[in-house]
């Protein structure tokens, strides 16, 4: 039987669905000394998933600069502290590597944050978003995506917590892993469908009255990722 995808999941159905979670290892990298450890391990694997988080800003016109990258194999994934690392030249060969295929979502945008901490050229990058488009798929959100990929739920409850606090708690550090690893996830099962065309698309047609909102849609649908 071929997978059911959606072009627009409803996301009203997502908070039933079972939670997927990283149950793989997690290692917290606090300085230069282990991010050349860590970047020397990820960049002898095949496929990396890549994500970033900063802490929320409540107050109008305060931001604040990128405070960690996770960077996931299917079974280990490396949470970089990117302020307490510092300049570091090992994350900046990281990010320029194109040897090793390396997967985020809307990842334009993470380099972009990442740019203001650290001066490199980007290397190969793969979106998921891009990947999705391909397959008739509309949504943008990783988590509208993962549910409708894998029936499942990727809870965003900690995605506006402090990212700068000198401890992560456990859950910050599951949370933040599972995005890393949801991506390599993706990757994979988008390439299995593309290459077999297992999957039959639902398109769900939107009201004429939501037409008009798709595009402010989309954009909200992008910053939840």
């Amino acid at each position: 039987m071929k997978k059911v995808l959606y072009n627009k999941y409803d996301k009203r159905q997502i908070s039933a669905l079972p939670r997927a979670l990283f149950a793989g290892r997690i290692v917290v990298v606090l300085n230069a000394q282990q991010a050349r450890s860590a970047v020397d391990y990820l960049l002898d694997q095949p496929l990396l998933g890549f994500d970033t988080e900063t802490r929320p800003s409540f107050t109008k016109g305060v931001s604040y600069q990128v405070s960690l990258l996770q960077v996931s194999t299917p079974h280990i994934c490396f949470l970089f502290r990117l302020k307490m690392i510092g300049q570091s030249s090992d994350i900046i060969r990281l990010l320029e590597d194109r040897k090793v295929k390396k997967v985020g979502l809307s990842w334009h945008d993470d380099l972009t944050v990442l740019s203001r901490v650290y001066s490199f050229t980007p290397g190969a990058f793969i979106d998921i978003q891009e990947m999705v488009g391909t397959l008739g798929i509309k949504d943008l959100s990783l988590q509208k995506i993962y549910a409708n990929v894998f029936g499942q739920h990727i809870s965003k409850k900690e995605q506006l917590s402090n990212w700068d606090r000198d401890v992560l708690t456990e859950q910050q550090k599951r949370y933040a892993s599972t995005d890393a690893w949801a991506c390599v996830q993706l990757y994979k099962e988008l390439c299995r469908l593309k290459k077999t065309h297992d999957y039959q698309l639902v398109v769900i047609e939107e009201p004429q009255t939501e037409i008009a909102q798709t595009e402010k849609s989309q954009e909200d649908e992008t910053d939840l990722s």
